[in-house]
């Protein structure tokens, strides 16, 4: 896949080793995070297992990436960012452009689904908690977008993990998010049975900030609700960073 091919895509363009120097893999990775705040190392390594990329390997097995390996990625990522495309048609796309050819227009599934708001650490912001959005997706859509089987999704509401609004049967924006979670998640072999404790966790979590909150509630202004929101908001977002900051350091001992 040439770099004018992906360009014409309109994949971003940042600052990028000339000629044909190589990068690693943490090289990429910084190289995409400006306008992919949510990709990994595991993610690039399975888009890699995937044939959707295919880096240069060192006699020691090292992989080294080329600017066209980080074109092609960018170009994948933002097929499923922006259009929520399937990775084999995103392949197909790929084959496409590698046989000179101009991949199939894409058509629009649904309106474009709110971001998650990131603080500057690539934690979920306060602002993420206040968020409230309008997004209503039926079941069809939801399985579409969030590129999961109707026994997947099954799965998940069997164990309470997500659920359709009540009285609408539509699917909001979190029920989205942790449809496509679990979805990557089942890739590496984490099942919904697997996510219950998640979803323990995040009980309990959220009964501590009801607790902390229930007082600021209590007050007789008309300020109260909103200060109480605004403090849930804080509360949740500090116990997600704490959370993620002992899991990191828990894999790292």
């Amino acid at each position: 896949m040439s770099t004018g091919s992906a360009s014409s895509s309109g994949a971003s363009s940042g600052a990028r080793p000339s000629g044909s120097a190589r990068m690693n893999i943490g090289q990429v990775l910084e190289q995409l995070r400006p306008d992919f705040p949510g990709v990994t190392i595991p993610k690039i390594r399975f888009l890699e297992d995937k044939g959707l990329i295919k880096p240069e390997r060192t006699p020691a097995g090292y992989r080294k990436f080329s600017a066209d390996d980080v074109t092609r990625l960018r170009y994948v990522l933002r097929m499923q960012r922006d259009h929520y495309l399937p990775l084999k048609v995103i392949g197909e796309h790929l084959d496409a452009i590698d046989r000179g050819l101009e991949p199939p227009p894409i058509e629009p599934v649904v309106p474009t689904v709110p971001t998650v708001a990131l603080a500057a650490d690539g934690m979920p912001s306060p602002e993420s908690f206040r968020r409230r959005d309008d997004l209503r997706l039926s079941r069809k859509e939801l399985l579409k977008v969030a590129e999961v089987s109707e026994e997947l999704l099954e799965q998940l509401e069997q164990f309470g993990l997500l659920s359709p609004r009540p009285g609408t049967g539509h699917y909001d924006t979190d029920a989205l998010v942790v449809a496509r979670t679990a979805r990557e998640l089942a890739d590496f072999g984490i099942e919904p049975r697997h996510l219950r404790a998640f979803k323990a966790a995040a009980d309990r979590e959220v009964g501590l900030v009801q607790q902390v909150v229930a007082p600021l509630e209590r007050g007789r202004d008309a300020a109260a609700s909103a200060r109480a929101a605004d403090a849930a908001s804080e509360i949740a977002a500090l116990s997600v960073r704490l959370h993620a900051t002992l899991v990191k350091t828990g894999l790292s001992r």
